[in-house]
């Protein structure tokens, strides 16, 4: 935990939080942070800044906290990712909030099965779960937003044009002429599909809302390894 997290319900005053949660647990038996020590603390969707141990003990941690510092930029990208099996979605959301991601889309394809949607692991908490775990290892506070889209058909004919209009969009895709980029800048629409990857009918539809089919190369990378590789690559 490179970063303490903070809830408007851990204030106990305009300056001061209260922890006595796995936070508090931490600071005491992994940063084994004494009285009048500093530790780096985040304002959920706020600023960043430092928080002073007033109080250490059997019933929590206090911190007078500072806040004066941005959080880490987002990537200026929509990032469209087919349900990945749900052992790997923990993972892949954790990874996703770490790198800045802040428009998630998660999609149902042809090549995800039904019973993903049905996974404890899409339950609101535990999305957002990751996402924090994400935000603690990257220092970072904004929380990513995610959008499920259980149909791929009306999301990529109604909603994906709006989304992508004015972006560059893309398209990960084994077996694509065109390799993909490097170091771009401003907005991006991406599309990374399942283990297999999209059937050709998605792809076609996905170019026909405005993305370009890419390659990473020849090969074949699970969904968590393409989503770090992809977006180290473009930015």
């Amino acid at each position: 935990m490179n970063l303490i997290l903070l809830y408007e319900s851990d204030f106990i005053s305009e300056h001061k939080v209260h922890l006595t949660d796995h936070r508090a647990q931490h600071i005491q038996n992994v940063h084994r942070a004494a009285i009048g020590d500093k530790l780096k603390i985040g304002r959920l969707n706020q600023l960043m800044g430092s928080g002073l141990v007033r109080q250490s003990d059997a019933n929590g941690v206090i911190l007078e906290t500072h806040f004066d510092q941005e959080p880490p930029t987002p990537l200026p990208l929509t990032l469209i990712l087919a349900l990945p099996r749900p052992r790997m979605l923990a993972r892949s959301l954790q990874h996703i909030s770490t790198l800045g991601v802040k428009r998630l889309v998660l999609l149902g394809t042809k090549r995800v099965e039904k019973s993903y949607w049905m996974s404890p692991e899409l339950k609101p908490e535990k999305i957002r779960d990751n996402l924090i775990l994400g935000l603690e290892q990257a220092r970072d506070t904004l929380l990513p937003e995610v959008h499920l889209e259980t149909q791929f058909k009306p999301f990529v004919e109604d909603r994906l044009p709006n989304i992508c209009a004015g972006t560059q969009g893309i398209v990960a895709h084994p077996g694509s002429l065109e390799a993909c980029p490097r170091g771009i800048e401003g907005e991006t629409t991406l599309a990374i599909g399942p283990e297999g990857g999209f059937i050709p009918y998605e792809v076609e539809k996905l170019v026909e809302a405005g993305l370009k089919p890419v390659h990473l190369g020849e090969r074949i990378l699970r969904v968590e390894t393409a989503v770090t590789a992809l977006l180290a690559r473009l930015f």
